[in-house]
């Protein structure tokens, strides 16, 4: 069993001694009873502001509970870690997070992934970046200066806002266990906004809320920041549901999500009623002029299908650069 990160190496202890003390109190029946659980607990990672992240997600809420006719909870949860080690005690039956936070999951958790994000109408458009950001007019120019620098990371079990930067840093000769200052700032906003404030030198953060997200809030505007790296492609956020639900519970979940709804017909069916958007442009001219809510915390479009193999490039990356972060013991 690899324990990738201190702040998951008490998983297996936690699982055991909840154990002892008994079954979770939402723990579901197991998957080959007929009984449906009382209610579904769904959780998401703080990749952001927490009330507009529980906000873009309540519409996924609403049609799994339309659909399933099981009532849905955004359960509070303050990290990747604490995600999965909720589900490890089967607290947790349905969560969204990084790649690399699935890659954690399922050595000790029992889930699979469902679905991932789709940014727009084309299949495979969730994939994502991760950027490294300095203030306009720093003296950081590249990925090969940040030696000795703080360094804003947003959560050790983010893919976007730690996997793949400290991937980056090793590449570029620079350990990111002694050769920089790291700060975990939570959620990617933050770490942004930390780093504008000068309490870092460098942000690592998921490029779509550098292009996307926080300028849509007003956070940052357009000359704010400098990107200084770029990582290749990750798979679109995973999707993930506990393997002790029903066959036909997850069947039901699955088609929801990945084909029942997408942003655009969630809307149609008042999901969001009174808090639509506009259709982003990148949606194509089927949907100009279309009204959508807030898919998820990214934005999307939809989510597509998606299994185990897709997220075999965390495996890849941990591979190539022996990081910390993914050691085994």
């Amino acid at each position: 069993m690899r324990k990738a990160i201190t702040a998951l190496a008490s998983l297996s202890a936690a699982a055991l001694l909840l154990a002892a003390c008994g079954a979770s109190p939402n723990a579901q029946p197991d998957a080959g009873d007929d009984e449906s659980p009382s209610q579904l607990v769904f959780a998401v990672v703080p990749t952001d502001n927490s009330e507009e992240l529980e906000a873009s997600f309540a519409p996924i809420v609403a049609a799994i509970e339309q659909e399933t006719g099981i009532p849905t909870t955004i359960e509070p949860v303050s990290s990747n870690a604490g995600v999965i080690e909720a589900q490890v005690a089967e607290r947790v039956d349905i969560a969204v997070y990084g790649a690399f936070s699935y890659y954690l999951a399922e050595d000790v958790a029992d889930v699979t992934p469902i679905a991932m994000d789709q940014l727009t109408p084309e299949s495979g458009s969730g994939a994502v970046s991760s950027v490294g950001v300095v203030a306009a007019g720093s003296d950081i120019q590249d990925v090969s200066d940040v030696t000795d620098k703080s360094v804003c990371f947003t959560d050790p079990a983010s893919t976007t806002g730690y996997l793949a930067p400290a991937a980056g840093l090793i590449d570029a000769g620079i350990d990111p266990e002694n050769d920089i200052t790291a700060i975990n700032a939570g959620s990617h906003d933050v770490a942004v906004t930390q780093m504008l404030a000068g309490d870092c030198d460098v942000a690592f953060v998921a490029e779509t809320f550098i292009t996307d997200l926080l300028p849509a809030r007003g956070v940052i505007e357009d000359g704010d920041t400098e990107t200084i790296w770029t990582s290749d492609p990750i798979p679109g956020t995973p999707f993930v549901i506990g393997d002790w639900l029903t066959d036909d519970l997850a069947a039901t979940i699955t088609e929801t999500v990945t084909s029942t709804y997408d942003a655009v017909t969630a809307a149609e069916a008042g999901l969001c009623d009174g808090d639509e958007r506009d259709a982003p442009e990148s949606w194509g001219d089927e949907h100009a002029g279309a009204t959508a809510c807030e898919w998820g915390g990214t934005g999307a479009f939809a989510f597509e299908p998606a299994e185990d193999s897709d997220f075999d490039v965390i495996g890849e990356i941990c591979d190539a650069t022996g990081a910390e972060v993914c050691r085994s013991e």
